[in-house]
């Protein structure tokens, strides 16, 4: 294994290295702190895949680091019969997509070259496309695995590398280490085949998906709508801002809302054109209000009921209501519960609710669901936090079992309605939210009202998350070092009495192993903590609630304060 200093000088004298990026490397000499954080490891890719800060190095995202991961991902690929001529059952191929970001289009080629030059059929989308339209293409094109090239809602000096297996869902551990351990097995010059994107594309390696994919999947979403008879009672004067971030969101959302009946879509035109650079915010994150400002603008000025934001990659779904003479973002968590309460209360009065339904939530979302779900005869699920843990619930217990999903959510604002992909659909949120704002107008409410009607119902619930970052190259260390201090040092109090503390490194029945704490705390309160998957962070969540908003806000703030300080 190479030292960092003896990975750099590698890189500029290898003749696999372009003269650009050389350029940029020989720019770094004599700034050993740079040199060391770029060359110290590579990227780590796991379940999330790869995510890092583009630039020249092993540790950042870059042409180079992006073919020797999916030189890694081939070597899966072929070992379990996915090439052309592979005998895998699974499927055979893989689908690739990207979104707006600096570079998402080269990084997707590459990938695609890499795997045309190890013998695999590759389906890729023309231009970018919604994260959820990818794990709908995997499962629709019948490949064994898929691509995207994303950072999400990062800013905009990331990009990032997720993998799907055949299910359309992202890569579980028992794939992605294996991608990982095949990865440390290779030279990442050397070891790595690639061809002609072109001529890969001219010899039918590399197939070319458009519109046609586009009109299936937006089937496939209209399909999960509940009911159109508010849609056509308000639809058309019922005005919705909506934004893309810039993102690649900006063609398919407004289109589904339109083919549903929509006449006062408002776009963010600043904010509507596709740009990596995204211009017009700090951070493409539609869970920020500083994201929201320039849509709250236009809702203003045109006196909107609703206003849609969904991320960069278009797999994530903010909503701004108004709220007498002001406007409220929701928080995900919110979002969620007025979904199920719309879908379940509608289908109920229609008679269109399935036998046996059930719906999934991660274990750091809102208890205030399980109420909602539990009134209304459905199952809730809890599953670890990663959209693919509810893509393996669908899979089980409805594809292979006698049970029917009807709603899947993460409090970070990620939503799925339907069967038809494993992922986070920002376009399926959208219509869903649209549609549950016409329930509510055509019954003289808005959607801050239905909101308020649920905590009258069900109790007051307030929900707050928080990373702690950690700076430095030695930040990984250090935030796994809180980490086990946390856990040999179980507090007894976290502003409110400790009942219960669930460790899911250890064996918790129906979980497979994270490194997450969950303590439950006094007054059906809650608090979890947990490491981020792809950033030097420590996320905490807090869950409280209350008979009345105050007495939820009380307990929020003391339980947060106490947060604050075990990490502190």
């Amino acid at each position: 294994m190479r030292t960092y200093k003896e990975e750099y000088e590698y890189w500029l004298a290898s003749d696999a290295v372009d003269e650009k990026t050389k350029e940029e490397l020989r720019a770094l000499a004599g700034n050993e702190a740079e040199i060391e954080g770029r060359f110290k490891a590579m990227l780590t890719f796991g379940t999330a895949g790869l995510r890092g800060i583009m630039g020249a190095g092993i540790g950042c995202m870059n042409v180079y680091t992006v073919r020797y991961a999916t030189q890694g991902l081939a070597n899966l690929v072929i070992a379990n019969g996915g090439q052309i001529g592979g005998d895998s059952p699974e499927g055979n191929g893989v689908a690739i997509a990207h979104d707006s970001r600096l570079n998402s289009r080269l990084f997707a080629e590459e990938a695609a070259a890499v795997l045309a030059a190890n013998g695999i059929k590759v389906y890729i989308f023309d231009d970018m496309r919604p994260t959820p339209e990818l794990s709908f293409a995997v499962r629709q094109t019948g490949s064994i695995a898929g691509i995207n090239i994303t950072a999400s809602h990062n800013p905009k000096e990331y990009n990032g590398y997720k993998a799907y297996w055949a299910d359309g869902a992202q890569l579980g551990p028992e794939h992605a280490d294996v991608v990982s351990a095949e990865i440390a097995k290779i030279d990442i010059f050397k070891d790595v085949k690639t061809t002609d994107y072109s001529k890969a594309v001219e010899e039918g390696l590399i197939e070319i998906l458009g519109d046609e994919m586009d009109e299936i999947y937006i089937g496939k979403v209209m399909e999960t709508s509940v009911t159109h008879k508010y849609i056509d009672k308000v639809a058309k004067d019922m005005k919705i801002v909506f934004t893309p971030f810039h993102g690649a969101g900006y063609k398919l959302v407004p289109e589904i809302l339109r083919r549903q009946g929509y006449g006062a879509i408002i776009p963010v035109e600043e904010q509507m054109v596709p740009d990596g650079n995204f211009p017009t915010v700090k951070s493409p994150n539609p869970e920020n209000t500083e994201g929201f400002a320039l849509a709250i603008e236009y809702a203003k000025k045109n006196g909107a009921e609703l206003v849609i934001g969904v991320d960069p990659d278009s797999d994530r779904c903010g909503a701004v209501v108004k709220a007498g003479d002001d406007y409220k973002i929701l928080t995900g968590n919110q979002e969620a519960c007025l979904m199920l309460d719309y879908i379940c209360t509608v289908r109920k009065e229609l008679g269109t609710m399935p036998s046996k339904p059930f719906a999934c939530k991660s274990i750091v979302s809102t208890v205030m669901a399980d109420k909602i779900a539990a009134e209304n005869g459905v199952k809730m699920y809890d599953v670890l936090t990663g959209f693919k843990f509810i893509g393996e619930k669908i899979k089980d217990l409805d594809e292979n079992g006698d049970e029917h999903f009807i709603f899947g959510f993460e409090e970070s604002i990620g939503f799925l309605g339907g069967t038809y992909a494993r992922d986070k659909d920002a376009v399926y949120a959208a219509m869903m939210m649209a549609e549950m704002g016409c329930y509510y107008k055509a019954k003289g409410m808005s959607v801050y009202d239905g909101l308020m009607a649920l905590y009258e119902k069900y109790g007051y619930f307030v929900e707050n998350t928080e990373s702690t970052v950690f700076e430095g190259f030695d930040s990984a260390e250090r935030r796994e070092a809180v980490m086990a201090s946390i856990r040999e040092n179980a507090p007894e109090s976290i502003g409110l009495k400790v009942e219960r503390v669930t460790d899911y490194l250890g064996d918790v029945p129906g979980f497979t192993k994270s490194n997450v704490l969950f303590y439950d705390l006094a007054d059906g309160c809650a608090v979890a903590v947990r490491p981020s998957g792809t950033e030097p962070k420590i996320k905490t969540y807090v869950m409280a609630q209350g008979a009345t908003a105050e007495e939820a806000e009380k307990n929020r703030k003391a339980v947060r304060e106490a947060v604050d300080a075990l990490l502190s």
